[in-house]
């Protein structure tokens, strides 16, 4: 069950400071450019997102940079609680920008993630995320 949420507004700072960390990823998966992920639509990534923080991450939303709106919320019902982990399968070769909602409706935004064809692990750690919210 989901406690009450306070959204603070969203800021470039949050983004750069969850580039910076907040996100770690663990992936051998080559860069690319908005034009060529576009062109690979076959392919798809997998992430493993790890919650090593101290607090309950609520939402998770992926849009593509692009797009002007977030989309569906990932998690659905879900929550990834400290400690915890959860996969996403299947996500279109395409460039993201990422958005994390935790349990005090504070919110990180990360933009640009190449997410095509590979196995991604995105580790959030307690001092990024903290960072990222301070913006």
């Amino acid at each position: 069950m989901r406690g009450p949420c306070t959204h603070r507004p969203r800021r470039a700072a949050l983004a750069r400071a969850l580039l910076a960390g907040t996100l770690a990823l663990a992936a051998a998966a080559p860069a690319a450019s908005a034009a060529e992920s576009e062109e690979r639509t076959d392919e798809s990534a997998t992430i493993e997102i790890v919650n090593r923080t101290r607090w309950w991450i609520y939402e998770l939303y992926l849009s593509p940079t692009q797009a002007l709106d977030w989309g569906p919320d990932q998690l659905d019902d879900e929550t990834i609680g400290p400690g915890d982990h959860f996969t996403l399968s299947g996500i279109p070769c395409q460039v993201y920008d990422v958005r994390l909602v935790d349990e005090d409706g504070d919110d990180c935004v990360v933009v640009g993630i190449d997410l095509c064809s590979g196995d991604y692990e995105w580790v959030i750690e307690n001092e990024a995320l903290l960072s990222c919210q301070e913006g």
